[in-house]
């Protein structure tokens, strides 16, 4: 079976300009992830998608490998990472190379681990699974989240009933937006990953960090520093 490793990293950021490439004790962000990939020992290739030359020589220089830039239409803002990756998979059977199996690795998550990479595809394997996600335990419990009307009203916010249960409640997990694997004949069936054939792959809340703005930055860097 052969394993394509996929780093999207568009260089429109504007939550925090060049993320990406943005220097996190002096590496750029990207290397953090790219990295992982390599140590993971999975893949055939470890791949960056980028619409910047600068990225793509930032992460030529870094071990990934950069064959081609994206297209217009996949390097807007209305562009998702599913169409990234169709345009990945599409450019490298252009260029007569076909894989197996593709692990989307977005590059704002800087403490996620080889480790971890090689656990969520030990999962993939164990469960012949089309689809891999991973997620985190939540911080709250489902029973303390809900929406406000406009007038901020609380009255049914919380059921009475377990209004005091937090101990007893079950636990919750969220998508942390880390590693998605999938089938790659699957996925171009039905991209929809949260479906039969889809599994869960439990990860720390230190490796879920996820990067958008300067203070998940500076955490992010903080917990890394400290080694927690």
């Amino acid at each position: 079976m052969k394993n394509l490793a996929i780093i999207p990293a568009r260089s429109g950021s504007k939550g925090l300009v060049d993320k990406n490439i943005k220097p996190m004790n002096g590496k750029p962000l990207m290397g953090y992830t790219i990295d992982a990939a390599l140590g993971s020992g999975v893949f055939d290739a470890v791949m960056v998608s980028t619409d910047s030359e600068k990225y793509a020589e930032i992460a030529r220089g870094l071990g990934a490998e950069v064959p081609f830039l994206r297209s217009e239409r996949t390097a807007s803002d209305s562009a998702s990472s599913w169409d990234a990756v169709t345009e990945v998979i599409e450019k490298y059977k252009e260029m007569g190379k076909s894989f197996d199996t593709f692990c989307l690795l977005q590059p704002t998550s800087p403490l996620r681990t080889s480790e971890d990479i090689r656990g969520a595809y030990d999962l993939f394997t164990e469960k012949k699974a089309k689809f891999v996600v991973s997620v985190c335990e939540t911080e709250h419990p489902l029973s303390w989240c809900g929406t406000l009307p406009e007038d901020l009203s609380m009255d049914g916010f919380i059921e009475r009933a377990g209004a005091n249960q937090r101990q007893k409640a079950k636990k919750s997990y969220r998508l942390n937006g880390s590693i998605y694997i999938a089938v790659i004949g699957a996925f171009a069936e039905d991209n929809f990953f949260y479906r039969d054939g889809s599994y869960a792959y439990v990860m720390s809340k230190r490796s879920s960090v996820d990067i958008d703005n300067e203070e998940d930055f500076l955490y992010a860097e903080l917990l890394m520093n400290r080694g927690l």
